[in-house]
């Protein structure tokens, strides 16, 4: 009898295990508390080892021998998995190439409101030499200020906007979403059912900027809502929503997807992670580092934080900043090239 269930324990443990490691498999990335645990895939690798330990320490126990080892195969098997996964999408790549006429840096960095200070925001701008600078939770008037100091060191740059519910008087910081663009990519301007949430993530904003005169990347600056249980539906919506935005051509999406690369299963076209366009940090070394919460080591966190491009772009590097500034995400920076350069 004990032995049978020892097989049906094992049994489960092991489905269990695939459907957390590679939920993927099973259509299950978009399902609470699924989603919540493929997330945490660090946490999660860690968990398998610590779980192995206890059975490898059970194995001294003769009638518990042949469950613990069953036991400890599979949480050696589900380790080796999430780690091998964490390989290919690497944990960390500390510096970016030198910056050359035709190369673009694009950060996004989800302030918090007014957690980081303007100054502070426009010192690290100016330090990673960003043309693009995707801010969900901050102000025009941050953004204006931002963009102020910014002139004065000689590095200009266009602010744009999108608010949810202009009309009501210190509504919260995040419905809003703020884009800088520097004046050499050209003159932009945000699309109007952008701007009137006509087509837009449904309860956080984001924003399409366009160059005016049609030539060069569309901007989407991403804030996609959090995928707690009570708003699932709506956190998937968003999601397809965002790839909607990237059907091929020329196009840059950054923010805070909310979201990491296991989630965007199914929202992918031609090769791409969501609709068309391809996530930098995973293909730059970046993969696994954690953007939220600040206050958690890096390989603990979750890397929600993105810059995606499409095939008109060519990753050639990323880094997460240590520094959160105040805020409960870490800045994300991403070097592109231009395809065939």
């Amino acid at each position: 009898m004990f032995r049978l269930l020892g097989i049906l324990i094992t049994v489960l443990y092991a489905i269990a295990t695939a459907v957390v490691v590679w939920p993927q498999f099973f259509h299950l990335e978009h399902t609470y508390p699924i989603a919540q645990l493929v997330s945490v895939r660090g946490a999660v690798t860690a968990g398998f080892l610590g779980v192995a330990l206890l059975f490898a320490l059970l194995l001294f126990a003769r009638p518990l021998r042949g469950f613990a080892a069953s036991m400890l195969i599979v949480s050696l098997l589900g380790a080796l998995a999430g780690g091998a996964i964490g390989v290919t999408r690497g944990f960390g790549a500390d510096s970016l190439p030198q910056k050359t006429e035709s190369s673009v840096r694009v950060m996004t960095w989800n302030t918090a409101g007014e957690a980081v200070s303007a100054d502070a925001i426009a010192a690290e701008v100016l330090a990673q030499e960003a043309d693009i600078v995707a801010l969900p939770e901050t102000s025009e008037a941050v953004g204006e200020r931002i963009a102020i100091a910014l002139r004065e060191q000689g590095h200009p740059m266009w602010v744009h906007h999108v608010q949810y519910r202009p009309e009501i008087a210190n509504g919260p910081q995040a419905w809003q979403t703020t884009i800088l663009i520097s004046p050499d990519l050209g003159d932009y301007s945000v699309i109007e059912s952008s701007a009137d949430g006509s087509s837009n993530t449904g309860s956080v904003p984001s924003a399409v900027a366009m160059p005016v005169d049609g030539t060069g990347p569309t901007v989407v600056a991403v804030h996609a809502v959090a995928p707690r249980a009570e708003d699932m539906p709506r956190w998937r919506s968003d999601l397809a929503w965002i790839a909607d935005q990237c059907p091929g051509g020329n196009v840059i999406l950054a923010g805070d997807f909310n979201a990491t690369v296991d989630h965007m299963a199914g929202f992918g076209v031609d090769g791409g992670d969501m609709g068309a366009c391809r996530d930098v940090a995973t293909r730059t070394g970046n993969g696994m580092v954690g953007t939220w919460p600040a206050e958690l080591p890096e390989l603990v966190g979750v890397p929600i934080d993105h810059v995606m491009t499409s095939d008109a772009w060519t990753p050639s590097g990323s880094i997460v900043l240590d520094d959160a500034g105040g805020s409960d995400h870490r800045a994300l920076v991403a070097q592109l090239e231009p395809a065939g350069d």
